[in-house]
This record gives C-alpha cells, sequence and structure tokens, in this order.
C-alpha cells in the first residue's frame, strides 16, 4: 500500500515500523508533526516534555531501559539538549534511539540558522539525512537497526522542506522489538570521570568502525550519468541539485553525513573535471574534501545563508535565469500579525502606552515587536526574557522601567529558572507570563499548564501561582489579569513594576483559536461617530481597516474580543 506523506509523517511511519516504543519531544517547527503523527499509533507510547533536554534524558532512559526510543526536535532546541547529547555515545544503548533534528535553512520560523551536522560531528555521532519520504522510512528503520548493531545514538537531520514536502510512501508492518533484559553495569552508565575516561575510547572506536560502514552502506550511492561534471550532496539539497542539473551531471548522494566516507568521496571526486558540492547551510562536507586535497566549487560560489532552490543553482551554477517563477519577483509582502481575538494584543499596547522597555520571548507574542505594536526590546531564546533583565537591571544604575514578557508553555520550558534566579539575587523585575492555555505559536500543542496529555488523556493541571509562589515570588506580588481588561491590566502592571522587588503578572485569556472558546459576535463602526481619529490602529488588528477616512471592520475575521471599542473615545464601536 503507497500513501502521499509529508515528510515528518514518514518519519512517524518510519519510528512505528521499527517497533519504536517511548517518544518524547518538545514541540518546535519544523519538528513538531514527528510527534504529533506518531501520537496516533496506540501501540507507541508519546508524549510532550516541557523541554528538549527532559525529552532526551527519556528518551535516553527507555533506550537504556530496554525499548527502542525516538526524541524529536528543531535545531534550537538542540542547543538545549546538548548536555545529555555530548554523553550519549558514551553511555551508548541497549535497544536502539534516535535523535531527530529539524533545521530550518531561511529562518521561515526560527531566531537563527543552524546547520545541526556540527553536533553530529562535535558529539562524535553518526547522522543520516533523507531527501524524501521514502528515505524518512528507510533512514530512520536503518538507523535503529545501525544504533543497536554500533551501540551508539543516530541523530536524524530534517530540513524545512523535507519536514513539509510530500512524497509518496509505501506502507510496511510494524515490527515489534522486545524489550532487552536490563544489565546493571556501572562503567558503561555512570559517567563519572574514570569511567568516562574509558568510555570515550569505546567512543572512538565506534567511530572508527562507523567510517568503515560509511565506506559500503548503501544510505550512501552514486549515481552515474558519464559526464564531466560531479556532484556530491545530501538531504533536500540533493533534490534542488537533481532538478537543476538532471542527467547532465554524476552524483554522490550522501545518505550518512556524519561520519563521512572518505574513499567514496575521494575516488568519486577524481572522475570528473568539474566537482560541485552542494549543501545546506554550513561548507561541512565541503571542509572535509578540501582537507583531503580535493578541488571543489561550493561556498566560494553558493551561499552560506538562507536555503536553496533549484532557480538558484541554475543561476549560480550554470548561468542560466529562472523560467518558472509565475507571479514575478515583486511579490507583495506579508508580515505576520497577531491573529484577531489574540489575548496578547492589549498586553502588548499597554506596555507600549507605559512606554516601559520589554525584555521579549520566543512565541506568538514575538510579534508585539512589530508595528504598529512595538513593544518588545529584545528577544534572544526560549527562557531568555528573564535571564536576561535581570543582567541588564543589574547592569545599569538609572531608574528605567523593565518587565520580562514570557508565554506559559516556554515559562515551564525554561523561564523558571530564570525566575529563580531573579528571586534569589534580588532583582526587582516584574514578570509578564501570558497564559494563553496552550502552546501557541507551533500550532497548538499540549504542555504541562493545561490538563492533558499528547495522548488527550487528562493530567495534573498545574498551577502558575503555586509555581511562582514555590519559586519565591511573594503571593501578594503574584496576580492574574485578564489582558482584554485595558483599564484593570494597566493599573496592575503599573503597581507590580513600582513594587521593589520581584512581581509576576498573569496574564490570563485563552488562545482565541480553541475550539473551546466562545467566539462573540463582531462588533461593528457606526459611520456617523466614527471621527477617522485612528486610535483603533493602534492595537494592531487584522480585521480593521479604513475606507474613505472611516474605520471598517471586517465580520468576517472579528471575534469580538472586546479590545477594539475600548480604543475609542467616541462610541463608534458597537459590540
Amino acid at each position: 500500500m503507497k500513501e502521499l506523506m509529508l515528510g515528518n509523517a514518514a518519519v512517524a511511519r518510519g519510528l512505528y515500523e521499527a517497533g519504536v516504543r517511548f517518544v518524547s519531544s518538545y514541540p518546535g517547527t519544523p519538528s513538531t508533526e514527528i510527534t504529533e503523527e506518531v501520537a496516533k499509533y496506540d501501540e507507541i507510547y508519546a508524549e510532550w516534555a516541557p523541554n528538549e533536554k527532559v525529552a532526551l534524558e527519556a528518551a535516553m532512559g527507555a533506550a537504556i531501559g530496554g525499548g527502542r526510543a525516538f526524541c524529536g526536535m528543531k535545531h534550537v532546541g538542540l542547543n538545549v539538549a546538548a548536555d545529555p547529547l555530548f554523553v550519549a555515545g558514551y553511555t551508548g544503548v541497549s535497544a536502539g534511539l534516535v535523535i531527530g533534528v529539524a533545521d530550518d535553512p531561511g529562518m521561515h520560523s526560527s531566531q537563527n540558522e543552524q546547520d545541526s551536522r556540527h553536533y553530529a560531528i562535535g558529539a562524535k555521532l553518526p547522522m543520516v539525512e533523507p531527501a524524501n519520504g521514502a528515505e524518512c522510512v528507510a533512514y530512520v528503520k536503518a538507523a535503529y537497526e545501525l544504533s543497536e548493531r554500533f551501540d551508539t545514538p543516530f541523530i536524524l537531520r530534517m530540513t524545512t522542506r523535507a519536514s513539509h514536502s510530500r512524497s509518496v510512501v509505501e506502507l510496511g508492518q510494524r515490527v515489534e522489538k522486545e524489550i532487552c533484559e536490563y544489565v546493571k553495569d556501572p562503567g558503561k552508565h555512570v559517567m563519572m570521570p574514570a569511567n568516562a575516561k574509558k568510555r570515550h575510547v569505546v567512543v572512538e572506536e565506534h567511530l572508527a568502525a562507523l567510517r568503515e560502514f560509511a565506506e559500503t552502506t548503501d544510505l550512501n550511492t552514486i549515481e552515474d550519468n558519464s559526464t564531466q561534471v560531479g556532484i556530491i550532496s545530501a538531504g533536500n539539497a540533493y533534490n534542488y541539485a537533481r532538478e537543476a542539473f538532471g542527467k547532465n551531471a554524476s552524483y554522490l548522494k550522501l545518505g550518512m553525513v556524519n561520519p563521512l566516507p572518505e574513499k567514496k568521496i575521494c575516488e568519486f571526486a577524481a572522475k570528473y573535471e568539474t566537482v560541485y558540492v552542494i549543501e545546506e547551510l554550513d561548507p561541512v562536507i565541503e571542509d572535509f574534501c578540501r582537507a583531503h586535497g580535493l578541488n571543489v566549487i561550493g561556498k566560494d560560489v553558493l551561499p552560506l545563508c538562507g536555503e536553496y532552490s533549484d532557480e538558484l543553482l541554475k543561476k549560480l551554477l550554470l548561468g542560466e535565469e529562472a523560467d518558472n517563477t509565475m507571479l514575478g519577483d515583486e511579490i507583495p509582502g506579508r508580515p505576520p500579525v497577531l491573529c484577531p481575538g489574540c489575548p496578547h494584543r492589549g498586553v502588548f499596547y499597554t506596555l507600549n502606552k507605559l512606554k516601559l522597555r520589554v525584555s521579549g520571548d520566543i512565541g506568538c507574542y514575538t510579534l508585539g515587536a512589530v508595528a504598529p505594536l512595538n513593544a518588545i526590546d529584545s528577544v534572544y531564546c526560549m527562557g531568555a526574557s528573564i535571564s536576561s533583565l535581570h543582567g541588564t537591571l543589574k547592569a545599569r544604575d538609572e531608574g528605567d522601567k523593565y518587565v520580562a514578557v514570557i508565554g506559559d508553555s516556554t515559562f515551564m520550558h525554561s523561564g523558571m529558572t530564570g525566575l529563580v534566579n531573579a528571586v534569589y539575587n534580588n532583582s526587582p523585575l516584574t514578570t509578564l507570563i501570558l497564559d494563553n492555555s496552550i502552546t501557541g505559536m507551533t500550532g497548538h500543542q499540549e504542555n504541562p499548564l493545561t490538563g492533558n496529555t499528547l495522548k488527550g488523556q487528562p493530567a495534573k493541571n498545574l498551577s502558575l501561582e503555586a509555581i511562582c509562589i514555590a519559586l519565591g515570588v511573594d503571593a501578594a506580588h503574584v496576580r492574574a489579569v485578564d489582558p482584554n481588561d485595558l483599564p484593570a491590566l494597566e493599573a496592575v502592571i503599573r503597581e507590580e513594576v513600582a513594587a521593589d522587588c520581584p512581581s509576576v503578572v498573569i496574564c490570563r485569556r485563552p488562545c482565541a483559536l480553541l475550539k473551546t472558546v466562545k467566539k462573540n459576535p463582531p462588533v461593528k463602526i457606526d459611520p456617523d461617530k466614527c471621527k477617522g481619529c485612528r486610535a483603533c490602529m493602534k492595537i494592531g488588528c487584522p480585521c480593521i481597516s479604513f475606507a474613505d477616512k472611516k474605520a471598517k471592520i471586517d465580520a468576517s475575521m472579528c471575534v469580538g474580543c472586546g479590545l477594539c471599542p475600548q480604543m475609542c473615545k467616541f462610541d463608534a464601536i458597537e459590540g
């Protein structure tokens, strides 16, 4: 049976067919759908963890406990999981362990571009990179067999286009794997210095064996088209190269991107007058080729930044202009905006109005930085809003007023330790936790505050108020407010910013896109009362526009959140 399948769904199918028992992940675009899809299989236990470090540690425990395990994340999530990642090769596995990471060339939904192949090299772990859905299934299944054969975790590298493109996948049967017998082995699993020194030797032995394996595995394939041009590539970059050059080039397609097959690469390159290395993002394969004396063309012509395309390769390598762009280059921009009825809108309007400096974080609320809200001064990484603001306050003597803004899921991910640091070191900072009752930016995933698990089972619904108090914030300075009640919101923020102690304001209103949220009738504009002052435009709601110098409401989008009537001094907006 064949099925047209999303790349991430194909990875999930591979996990199912490989007999995986345990999956723990943290959602992050473009990796999220892997775990959402795998949760549909009753045979696999799947969960959302509070963050990627916890997820990987749980998956390592499952693998050492004898069940095949998987952990998924996006590229910046691998930064969070780096601590257990670098020891995973030392401890090895009992049952197979695969770590899925999805890079985001072009930064479609990320704060940076990052090439996760460097982590594979640094952590001394093997990595495979599929180019289509069929390979996603095949490579995942192969990775588990090889993980157990070489006693090491495997990393599966995806990219945005590989994750979110669809291709034909042939479905196979699940192969149930018996739980491995547990053997107590402190020398292998207790990583104190005396044991770790011995295990490092084992890691290098495994890598040496994997280098030999890389020379013969059918994960690395050659397509010889009897031309004078050879192309070395991997993953989705191979697809672009194949589309651009067709049969006018021969290809060494690397499915195993760490360790690389030295002999195979050198023998391939020796056959051709011109050899291109085409890869996203960094020159990992290219640097390997040059280190072995090969004369290749790569980043001296191709860009280091952004994702590739067949049009880009044709232009830069073949001198051909693209002829298949239907809309041309002048495509109107579509800036991202907060959704109609978003509970974050009133928060950023109020922070802008109060002229407060805002330390922001990763999530839907990052959009509070754009016009017309213009309310965020900095965004670094998940959880950094509180930690970085603490540093700012300690470094500055002047009396500037600052707040940190963080989402409910992000607070559970990595914000709690920042708040502990602020309390412990007596920073009088105010943290606004924007509690929209879901993990919003990545598509409505459950988290420890929602009361449900990934599988839809009831779970302990943790209390933000209780957590903040337990972390040391005075109960009198842990306050909840409806962010759509602008007068109450402004009053609470003013009071807590003025307090000379750590404080937390929980801005609590569910995401307007949740199915359980009741939508009110759309509001209307009374044209006789509207003065065309544009005060309603200050909240940046996409439902509001202007025509004939009067405000206009798009009733097809408006959810009747009640925010814009509070902006109008002339009562021109009627609920």
